[in-house]
């Protein structure tokens, strides 16, 4: 199984927002989150909450059979779920906007077990 990982810093004054998201993920939302992301091929998803002196990131681990490009999936997805997701977490809480080109892959530096 591969896997990625990534940090997604948390805008000012947004991380009770994107606690409230995820709330909604692990509450209401939960049946067509697992249903979206088992359509993007992802097998296991965790996201942290990691408060630092320079603000909040969300630092997500993800598997999937085939990894490659699946932000880009992600990004690309129409379903409602993700369509929420975009809007709620992405835009709302990391000031991300999914029309926008992505960052580059991260690079795994290691990768021992």
């Amino acid at each position: 199984m591969a896997s990625t990982t990534f940090a997604a810093p948390i805008l000012p004054g947004k991380t009770d927002a994107w606690k409230a998201a995820v709330a909604e993920i692990n509450g209401p939302r939960k049946q067509t989150y697992l249903e979206a992301r088992r359509g993007l091929g992802i097998t296991k998803e965790v996201a942290s909450l990691q408060q630092t002196p320079h603000g909040d990131f969300a630092v997500v681990y993800v598997e999937a059979a085939n990894i490659s490009g699946i932000i880009q999936k992600m990004m690309d997805a129409t379903d409602p779920f993700n369509t929420w997701f975009k809007d709620a977490v992405l835009k709302e809480c990391h000031g991300m906007d999914a029309s926008s080109p992505l960052p580059p892959d991260n690079q795994t530096m290691i990768d021992l077990f």
